[in-house]
């Protein structure tokens, strides 16, 4: 194997023969360095050498990065690898492994919590439901883009949007503690969710072998931390037997007649809101009186179709798949009937949100003696002791005899009288 000295002009004049698959160039200097040229490819540098027993070769690089000094001290430290019984190849596979992993730790560093977050919830939407995971959507929205219902006003950013441009590795107590005394002041109620919503982000994160390094899992658990979030008073609106004739004559009022209905339904099923806006009309079985509902407790529970609630779901219109629809929604569905329930109820003299219409079903139930159990079948809530969790099984047709009891008492209370023979939407009021 002939050996030269290497000079600019022999390194870049070097042609590899174009009869030939591959040509080497042999440098003098340092041993195993020489230069490799194919007929279609640029030359490189290459070293060679005998690593027990075998030949190993190992690419050092183009000539238009390495000058020939550079290349020959590669050689040389490549050689001496050999000399002391370590295998080039590997120690190069080892060193390239460290710096892998040293750009990810790097990365992982300087991970934003922004990065994390969409990791985060891309992961967990298969088990959240549509509104839990909407939550945490409008709590880290940027906001200052253009409100869908209200042309010209911009969205406010979210509890956590402050976060999301900042690394995980700085997301401490004291961070966490001062962001909790402003926006308390601020928004408690949405601070709340926020912070709860944080900590479990962080224990998520501190379970994830990307982020665990530069995460502290403590830092949004801290007890002061949460005394400044403050704690969330106990909703007791419900309404009284007395306030259902004026709660009925101002809903009824309401000029979208899907909301109208939606309230009215949402008070004679105990549903909670999401499940009763969710209802298709797939769900909905008008010869055999039931319908099926998206249950947070079983997946899905089946509900009797009571006489006024049937009456008020034949008369809506028939957009789409839902039930209680919407022209202008994005969804197709009925996107927000708190709105329209606050001004009625304002206009009524009322205090009333949606949770507490299904609060209300509950507590009217009381009026007659209905079992609590049954009550409690109706509205989805998970079965209490044993004797409820092992033993009884309620088919529909037992809870449609005392749902239309409840439903019959209401409407009494209420000044409504179902006219069976009526269409569908007119009904008739006495005083």
């Amino acid at each position: 194997m002939a050996k030269i000295a290497f000079t600019a002009g022999r390194v870049s004049g070097f042609k590899c023969p174009a009869d030939k698959a591959q040509s080497f160039l042999w440098d003098m200097t340092a041993p195993g360095l020489g230069l490799r040229a194919t007929p279609a490819g640029k030359p490189a540098y290459v070293f060679q050498s005998v690593y027990q027993g075998k030949d190993v070769r190992l690419t050092i690089g183009s000539p238009s990065a390495w000058s020939i000094p550079d290349a020959q001290a590669k050689a040389r430290e490549l050689q001496r690898q050999v000399d002391e019984g370590r295998d080039p190849r590997e120690v190069k596979a080892e060193k390239t492994a460290a710096d892998v992993a040293k750009r990810e730790a790097d990365k992982r560093h300087c991970a934003t919590v922004g990065d994390a977050w969409a990791v985060y919830l891309a992961e967990r939407r298969p088990f959240w439901s549509a509104l839990h995971y909407h939550d945490h959507e409008k709590m880290a929205q940027a906001g200052g883009e253009e409100r869908k219902r209200m042309k010209g006003e911009l969205t406010v950013a979210g509890p956590l949007a402050h976060f999301m441009p900042m690394r995980l590795t700085d997301v401490a107590a004291a961070t966490v503690h001062a962001w909790a005394e402003q926006e308390a002041r601020i928004r408690p109620a949405r601070a709340r969710l926020a912070l709860r919503l944080l900590k479990a982000f962080l224990r998520w994160c501190a379970a994830e072998p990307d982020y665990r390094a530069a995460t502290d899992a403590t830092a949004a658990s801290g007890k002061k931390t949460r005394e400044m979030a403050g704690k969330s008073k106990p909703k007791n609106d419900c309404l009284q037997r007395e306030q259902l004739p004026t709660w009925f004559a101002h809903v009824r009022q309401i000029q979208n007649p899907v909301i109208s209905a939606y309230l009215q339904c949402l008070l004679l099923t105990g549903a909670r809101r999401e499940e009763l806006a969710g209802l298709r009309w797939d769900d909905v079985n008008f010869q055999w009186r039931g319908m099926t509902l998206k249950d947070k407790i079983e997946g899905q529970r089946a509900a009797p179709l009571t006489p006024y609630v049937s009456h008020l779901l034949a008369a809506l219109p028939r957009r789409n798949e839902w039930v209680f629809s919407s022209p202008t929604s994005a969804s197709g569905r009925l996107a927000e009937p708190s709105i329209a329930h606050r001004q009625a109820c304002a206009a009524a003299g009322l205090e009333l949100t949606l949770h507490g219409l299904r609060r209300s079903f509950a507590t009217l139930c009381e009026w007659l003696d209905i079992p609590g159990g049954i009550s409690a079948q109706i509205q989805g809530h998970a079965p209490q002791g044993v004797r409820e969790q092992k033993y009884i099984r309620r088919p529909l047709d037992l809870l449609r005899v005392h749902h239309e009891k409840i439903e019959a008492w209401i409407l009494e209370q209420a000044g409504i009288v179902l006219d069976a023979m009526a269409e569908p939407g007119k009904l008739r009021t006495v005083s």
